[in-house]
């Protein structure tokens, strides 16, 4: 009963955790699902900080997530080659990021809602990474090279999948956004930590958790 009651109080904290701001919906209402909105630089100091700041889950049925996520599409389709945005790079600290899917035909944009990593590989690949808030940085970096990840659609309908190759590093890249961490950051915290490249990893390693 004790169980229960906890997990009750927990969904009813998520859900009163997930309701927009009117700061947030005014951002998303400045337009419509065709206009994309601006995105933040790490250079101005107020987009800075909203850069910065750890995300909350999103209500995946408001229909303002559903302009979220449409103007986010623009945003992503504005930039010269871009291959990933997170909600946080539109003002909004929210979880939601659009990925452009290598791993598929077509290498269709898709976005996804309350991201989580559940599982990362211990093998990692170092390769270069960007970032459309940080336009004149650049750096290699290393990423796991497979992924586990969970999330919802705008219905609300959960999905988990295992992601690998460069796709995965550009779902760990956009989901370091929704915790405040900037590549320019990262590459800071980096520097005292000891790697060892690999380009390759072991079928087994995808049943490790």
């Amino acid at each position: 009963m004790k169980k229960i009651s906890f997990l009750l109080i927990l969904c009813i904290g998520l859900v009163n955790a997930q309701k927009l701001t009117p700061a947030e919906l005014s951002i998303i209402n400045q337009g419509d699902g065709s206009t994309a909105l601006p995105i933040y630089q790490a250079t101005d100091d107020h987009q800075h900080k909203i850069l910065l700041a750890f995300s909350s889950e999103i209500d995946a049925t408001d229909p303002h997530t559903a302009v979220l996520v449409k103007r986010m599409k623009e945003s992503l389709l504005s930039t010269n080659g871009g291959v990933g945005i997170a909600a946080p790079q539109v003002g909004i600290n929210r979880k939601v990021i659009w990925v452009q899917r290598f791993d598929k035909q077509g290498e269709p944009l898709e976005y996804f809602i309350n991201p989580v990593i559940v599982w990362k590989s211990d093998i990692q690949n170092l390769g270069p990474e960007g970032d459309l808030s940080i336009p004149d940085f650049r750096d290699q970096f290393y990423r796991s090279k497979v992924i586990q990840l969970e999330y919802v659609d705008l219905k609300g309908q959960r999905y988990s999948e295992i992601v690998e190759g460069f796709t995965a590093v550009i779902f760990q890249h956009e989901i370091d956004h929704l915790f405040g961490i900037l590549i320019s950051d990262k590459k800071e915290r980096e520097k005292n930590d000891a790697y060892k490249k690999v380009d390759a990893y072991q079928k087994s390693d995808l049943m490790r958790r």
